[in-house]
């Protein structure tokens, strides 16, 4: 019943927390401040999983010591009434112990960057893209989150081309990172007189936000051009040149931002995305490597695979990569997502827990 497997890794993790405080303690080491610090990090990124690793290894050695004392005629009953709470509950730790082995993405914790473009469909296509931004404003307002625009071009018909939004808050990649892929809208257009059913397209991309620190974009890989900001219609709503295109030469990725007031604003802005995007690339190209013989069910992250179909005459949404339906599309598109999200985070889990091997 013991996962022997799950115990061999704990050893190891548990021998290098002790070894770590017998480090802390060393005398020797007192005296080299950056070191102490070091090793003390070290244990307390550890000392979490090596705590319930203790109380695991405890019930194992409670449950050896009941299964000892079942046929005991005075105390079998308590023994066999002992063996059943510890076989329900070793299980849970074990299951507990095996997602705290899981590597952490860093990025799970940052502010997301969402691109949504319009694909095929027409004007339909650009107001289905609004459909979703409106959908993720809402969802960002359920958990509390900030959502603000950072560069929008409309179709003048009340939907996008392309809207580049910022959602800053708490764990906000680690759920929206699974909206990455092409949106799919099945129904019948207002402007469709005779009533047909038209499919059409958005493509959402979802980049964790990066600090300058995570990534660095030096000045000479950089063109920069100012331009004036421009409003519906080719109007200029600004006489002074702010909005900023930024081209990132190696790479050839070009990022312009003009929604806010200033140049400075519009270059943090622009720079923001920029940095996102070149750190989305490398680990996209990371990811490519190591997973190029595997290909899960919860998605590679390619953008050109079709995720959701959201299908208006049947009140029917449907995530295509892990074969689960709503019949509650009006709530899904006003942001109730969280019973696809977390269906999504089970599945990515329970692949890393098997990438692992425990």
């Amino acid at each position: 019943m013991v996962d022997t497997t799950l115990l061999d890794k704990l050893v190891g993790i548990e021998a290098r927390y002790e070894e770590l405080e017998r480090m802390i303690a060393d005398p020797a080491n007192l005296n080299d401040y950056e070191k102490v610090v070091e090793f003390s990090q070290e244990r307390a990124g550890i000392q979490l999983i090596v705590e319930q690793t203790r109380l695991y290894r405890q019930a194992v050695s409670e449950l050896d010591q009941a299964q000892a004392l079942v046929d005991d005629p005075d105390m079998g009953e308590l023994a066999r009434e002992e063996i059943n709470s510890l076989e329900a509950t070793i299980p849970e730790m074990e299951n507990a112990l095996r997602r705290m082995l899981l590597p952490t993405d860093p990025r799970d914790n940052k502010n997301v960057i969402v691109e949504i473009r319009a694909g095929a469909g027409g004007d339909e296509a650009g107001i289905f893209a609004a459909d979703l931004f409106r959908m993720y404003s809402r969802y960002a307002e359920e958990h509390r989150w900030k959502t603000e625009v950072l560069s929008a071009h409309d179709t003048g018909v009340g939907g996008y081309k392309e809207i580049i939004f910022e959602i800053r808050g708490q764990g906000a990649y680690s759920r929206l990172k699974f909206e990455s892929g092409v949106h799919r809208v099945q129904r019948i257009p207002a402007t469709e007189s005779q009533g047909r059913i038209h499919t059409s397209t958005a493509t959402v991309a979802v980049l964790a936000e990066m600090d300058d620190v995570d990534i660095h974009i030096s000045d000479s890989d950089l063109r920069v051009d100012v331009y004036r900001s421009g409003g519906a219609g080719g109007q200029n709503v600004q006489k002074n040149s702010t909005a900023i295109r930024l081209t990132h030469l190696p790479t050839g990725i070009v990022v312009s931002c003009q929604d806010e007031r200033s140049q400075l604003q519009n270059r943090i802005r622009a720079m923001s995305v920029l940095r996102a995007k070149l750190y989305d690339m490398e680990q996209e190209r990371i990811r490519s490597e190591q997973e190029a013989a595997r290909r899960s069910q919860v998605g590679s992250g390619d953008r050109s695979e079709k995720i959701r179909t959201y299908n208006y005459p049947q009140n029917r949404v449907t995530d295509h990569r892990i074969g689960m339906t709503s019949y509650n599309l009006a709530a899904v598109v006003d942001g109730k997502l969280d019973e696809f999200i977390d269906e999504l985070a089970t599945r990515e889990e329970a692949e890393r827990l098997q990438a692992v091997g425990v």
